[in-house]
């Protein structure tokens, strides 16, 4: 996606990516993932606080789901272009689904991501939570979606995450 990715664990199941573009990489032929071609968005956001952006939700059933609710979350690309090994769902504009209150999905064909590859700095998640002014809407929609362990889901004047992580420092929060 002509992208840098970073990647820590943050427990068994879990870890968090941070992805930014790469200046380097050719583009990917389609606007990219998370948002990232609409750079103005990423620096407001960034610049409100607001730099947890989004999270990804697994599935196996990706076509179903994109059957169901393509208008939020776009259509399948397979990943990386060469020798694909996942599929990805992601809006025709590559922005966030619903501005990040609907998770990105993703479907690692049958296989389970391996957190072995991925650096463990001994930090771990201790919540995650999603502030939005409709909180009822998006509790919906996770149910809908069946989405196992969603963020706890709190109201608040727009949306926002909220990461709290107990580092080998002490108690860290991203937003």
């Amino acid at each position: 996606m002509g992208t840098h990715n970073h990647l820590l664990q943050l427990g068994d199941t879990v870890y968090l990516e941070i992805v930014a573009l790469d200046p380097e990489a050719d583009g990917p032929g389609r606007p990219r993932w998370f948002g990232l071609d609409d750079q103005r968005k990423v620096g407001s956001d960034w610049d409100e606080g607001r730099r947890l952006r989004g999270w990804v939700a697994r599935t196996d059933a990706i076509d179903a789901i994109i059957g169901g609710y393509g208008g939020i979350f776009g259509e399948k690309v397979a990943l990386p272009a060469v020798n694909s090994s996942f599929d990805f769902a992601i809006p025709h504009d590559g922005s966030l689904p619903l501005d990040g209150a609907a998770p990105s999905i993703i479907d690692r064909r049958g296989k389970p991501r391996s957190l072995t590859t991925i650096a463990d700095p001994g930090a771990r998640l201790r919540s995650f939570t999603l502030e939005h002014p409709d909180p009822a809407a998006v509790e919906a929609l996770y149910h809908e979606l069946a989405v196992d362990r969603p963020p706890v889901i709190a109201r608040g004047p727009r949306l926002r995450y909220r990461a709290r992580i107990e580092t080998p420092t002490g108690l860290k929060e991203l937003s």
